[in-house]
């Protein structure tokens, strides 16, 4: 898509270096992602893996797809001119699905599942279900942008953050409390492991103050860059020229209503064929 200089638009190559851009990401992700299987495979020769390591070791995995799906969109529409919409619903679905999964770990790590217990209580079971479920779910409503979900998500962030605290809380005191028996009663032999988790949870208590902090930062701004948009008068949309795309937006005066307005998104039937012969 090309755009005169003076209409203020951005013309595609703004976006080539996305290919790239996602395929460094790719990689990146893809390198992390097999150290990090490779690590679980290699302590089993050590000790018996439990299920919250291999849960943990295939959450980068479903970010790889994601990135990989992205890079194949914008990959097939520079050099390929296609633009693939299950491609493109491929990359919605596995955001999705990887901060779900990601906050379900955080969710078993908070619990002390596989650290300070073995294995969750039924109540727990459900409640974790419940809640991830309403995340996933408010979460697609989210990037749907369907109205008053993003005020959901915040609450929704709000209770999963606390849900995720109070549980270290939890689990800080009891750990906090064994050290205090072990240290009074002079049992040494269980002194480092019980130690080794305490530091553990503290470590992880401060990593997701970073990531809650960081979450409700692009939430905020991600909400407050919707209503960023430019406009243009009549007089300038006719001088706006575009060999491929034509986007109006209508304007009314301040006392007049916009519920009802449309946004008129054409693409030229001949794009291709003026843009080989603007070239």
């Amino acid at each position: 898509m090309e755009t005169s200089s003076g209409s203020g638009g951005v013309s595609d190559g703004a976006y080539e270096l996305l290919p790239p851009l996602y395929f460094t990401f790719t990689l990146i992700w893809a390198l992390s992602a097999a150290s990090w299987t490779f690590n679980t495979c290699m302590n089993a020769h050590f000790q018996q893996p439990n299920k919250l390591q291999w849960m943990l070791a295939s959450v980068p995995w479903i970010k790889v797809l994601q990135l990989s799906l992205s890079f194949l969109f914008w990959y097939s529409y520079f050099y390929s001119n296609m633009c693939s919409l299950w491609v493109s619903f491929g990359v919605y679905i596995m955001g999705i699905v990887f901060k779900t999964s990601a906050f379900v770990s955080f969710f078993l790590i908070s619990h002390g599942y596989c650290i300070t217990c073995h294995r969750l209580s039924l109540s727990e079971r459900r409640t974790m279900a419940i809640q991830s479920c309403v995340f996933y779910m408010t979460l697609v409503g989210y990037r749907a942008s369907v109205p008053y979900f993003s005020g959901l998500l915040l609450v929704n962030y709000l209770i999963v953050f606390y849900v995720i605290f109070n549980h270290i809380s939890r689990n800080l005191n009891v750990l906090r409390d064994q050290l205090s028996f072990i240290e009074d009663e002079s049992v040494h032999a269980m002194h480092d492991a019980v130690y080794t988790k305490y530091i553990m949870f503290k470590k992880f208590r401060g990593a997701m103050n970073v990531v809650a902090v960081s979450e409700l930062a692009v939430f905020i701004s991600m909400d407050n860059s919707l209503e960023n948009y430019w406009e243009m008068d009549a007089e300038s949309f006719k001088d706006f020229r575009s060999h491929e795309w034509h986007i109006g937006v209508p304007t009314l005066p301040h006392k007049e209503s916009l519920k009802d307005s449309v946004v008129v998104v054409i693409r030229h039937p001949n794009a291709y064929s003026l843009s080989s012969i603007g070239s």
